[in-house]
């Protein structure tokens, strides 16, 4: 009865619309209209061929845009990683980029551990310890060593390189 009512004033009113008032799924009435899904043949082809142009690197909110701006094709992100799924399509996602300062097997004698966690210092120019860290810039990674009195806290000196080299330290 519902169903029919809709049908029977869709020139007048939204469907959207009368099936909210009506409290009826649209997708229960577009079974009831008889209307099949539609082919996603065509749409399919168009998202593994973006998948395959981008180098398998573009996701659901890539392709969606893709679609959106080339084709002017309207699709939900939901549904566009549906048909990847059924057509097996996963993106390639990138690890992170771990930077090893570490070698911890070498022949080098290892310092001995003096300070012992006290950290506490009574006068300045009795302990200096020191940190090698490295900083991302657009042409590289740069390592900086730093030299800080423990007393005052203050660095006392510096050194940056492209390598880390024990010449750095």
């Amino acid at each position: 009865m519902k169903y029919a009512f809709i049908k029977e004033h869709s020139g007048e009113f939204e469907i959207k619309l009368m099936c909210k008032v009506l409290q009826v799924s649209r997708s229960c009435y577009y079974r009831w209209l008889g209307i099949e899904k539609q082919d996603d043949t065509e749409l399919n082809e168009l998202i593994k061929e973006i998948f395959e142009a981008s180098k398998k690197t573009y996701g659901t909110r890539r392709i969606k845009r893709e679609l959106l701006h080339t084709y002017g094709i309207v699709i939900s992100r939901r549904r566009t990683g549906k048909i990847m799924r059924k057509l097996g399509l996963v993106c390639k996602t990138k690890k992170s980029f771990r930077v090893k300062t570490t070698d911890s097997d070498h022949p080098f004698a290892i310092a001995p551990n003096l300070l012992k966690q006290d950290f506490y210092v009574s006068a300045p120019n009795q302990v200096y310890v020191g940190d090698i860290t490295y900083i991302p810039t657009k042409e590289g990674w740069l390592y900086l060593a730093v030299v800080i009195d423990l007393f005052s806290r203050r660095v006392v000196g510096w050194s940056m390189d492209a390598r880390m080299k024990t010449s750095l330290v």
